[in-house]
């Protein structure tokens, strides 16, 4: 139940879920420094993070951050989304915890499109709260991003009662009430957490890192995480959403 979820494992005030598109870890500088991503991550606090680009894209699909160093400076593990051994998610998109859950399931989905892009579906449940964690990051093109948004909630029906969050880069400006946009198929069945501009991350003002939740009283608002160091870390911002 969501008065669970409020309650549950010293999470009094709600859970503080991420999303966080690390550009492979190179920043507005062109360097590349994954250590740098981590102080971002640290900097942030959250409980549970969805990363985008978190693996290299060309050639083997190793991850990019030292796991030993993400979690003594974060407190932050991999759920093993993973199909390489030294990976960190699936078409890039990775899923942090900072408490394991006691028992989880991982479903990764191919979507359509041109572009190669995916998603992971984590349904984990802590003592006895469960919580399922949809990390995305769609397509380019906006027919593209329709068909994705069509192809999530065909995996995730028919939906048990579990409350969920979808989050991640959804490369999709548009408002949520534009017909065309990716927002107006996936609200059938979720609500939008407001807006929170994130990219570029130098002077953002585009909404393209969003969370949906359902049901729809699940989470309060939404904000960026900008900070001096974030700024620089990736051409995105990281969004962060309360659990209400």
């Amino acid at each position: 139940s969501l008065e669970q979820i409020l309650v549950f494992q010293g999470w009094s005030s709600g859970m503080l879920i991420s999303s966080y598109n690390i550009h492979k870890c190179r920043g507005m500088d062109g360097r590349f420094q994954p250590e740098r991503t981590i102080s971002v991550l640290s900097e942030i606090g959250a409980d549970v993070v969805a990363l985008q680009e978190a693996d290299r894209r060309i050639g083997r699909r190793h991850g990019l951050l030292d796991t030993e160093m993400l979690r003594r400076e974060t407190g932050l593990r991999l759920l093993p989304v993973s199909d390489e051994p030294d990976g960190h998610g699936w078409h890039g998109n990775a899923i942090l915890v900072r408490q394991l859950p006691l028992r989880h399931r991982i479903r990764k989905l191919s979507l359509p499109g041109l572009e190669p892009r995916g998603v992971v579906v984590a349904e984990c449940e802590w003592s006895n709260v469960r919580l399922r964690v949809v990390a995305v990051h769609l397509g380019l093109l906006p027919g593209s991003r329709r068909k994705q948004g069509h192809c999530i909630l065909d995996a995730l029906r028919p939906h048990d009662d579990m409350p969920t969050i979808l989050l991640g880069d959804f490369n999709e400006w548009r408002s949520n009430r534009r017909p065309k946009s990716v927002f107006s198929v996936l609200g059938r069945d979720f609500a939008c957490v407001g807006e929170a501009p994130s990219f570029p991350s130098r002077m953002p003002f585009l909404n393209y890192d969003r969370a949906m939740v359902m049901p729809h009283e699940l989470a309060g608002g939404i904000e960026t995480h900008d900070t001096e160091l974030a700024r620089v870390a990736s051409d995105h911002l990281p969004i962060k959403v309360r659990l209400n």
